[in-house]
């Protein structure tokens, strides 16, 4: 950032502070999103110290070619950390996605995460909840990750066919018929042969991005791993 840019910045947050999406306090210089006594208090996962067997990538086992799987947090409906996903899906913060992505990416790399990854693939958005929402929340997580680890994001190579009814009030059984099918595939040239990196904000029973992989390794995707800011146990 050049000096002007960094003026205009500092004279931005005197006008209009920003704040810790958690606490609601204000940010001091350097800190991002989130202050530095909330992400103290993050419930982190641990889980990118063994991506390869934990809760979250045994949802994986036996249905997808994974590889590892890791969340940064443990996510909780209501809880202070939900608000870091509440402000990117719903109050129209994109900036939040790009930031806990570079986030991630940091505190990932140092336990070879993203080792033998050839490329990143934000999960979709159907054109309709796109258009509606101005971005999708999973790209803008997938942009801080690339900027971090500079590997390239797959932005074409699977469609979301249609927008299917919220996953948040159904059961296991339900997400899974909810995203059946939904993805379809448009271009297998980026995929193939590849170690795909799937990127999705919140993880729950993994269904939607089971449904994705499916169609990836349609393209010739030969193996998989997920990463997201969020898992619910």
């Amino acid at each position: 950032m050049g000096l002007f840019a960094e003026i205009v910045v500092k004279l931005f947050n005197l006008v209009s502070p920003r704040q810790c999406v958690m606490c609601g306090c204000r940010l001091a210089a350097g800190e991002n999103v989130i202050c530095t006594a909330c992400n103290f208090d993050l419930p982190r996962t641990g889980y990118s110290a063994n991506p390869y067997d934990n809760e979250m990538a045994r949802l994986f086992w036996w249905r997808i070619h994974i590889e590892r799987a890791a969340a940064l947090f443990f996510y909780r409906a209501h809880s202070d950390s939900s608000k870091i996903i509440y402000s990117l899906k719903y109050l129209g913060h994109p900036e939040v996605g790009e930031q806990m992505g570079r986030m991630v990416a940091e505190e990932f790399m140092p336990d070879g995460f993203f080792n033998g990854i050839d490329a990143i693939l934000p999960i979709p958005l159907a054109r309709k909840r796109q258009l509606s929402r101005g971005y999708n929340q999973s790209m803008e997580i997938a942009r801080g990750v690339s900027e971090i680890t500079h590997l390239p994001v797959i932005k074409n190579a699977v469609k979301r066919k249609s927008f299917s009814a919220s996953q948040t009030h159904l059961n296991r059984w339900q997400r899974n018929d909810n995203v059946k099918d939904v993805f379809i595939l448009k271009n297998n040239k980026p995929l193939e042969g590849k170690h795909i990196l799937i990127i999705d904000d919140v993880v729950t029973t993994g269904a939607t991005i089971i449904s994705c992989a499916n169609e990836l390794n349609k393209g010739g995707a030969e193996k998989f791993s997920v990463l997201s800011l969020g898992f619910t146990k």
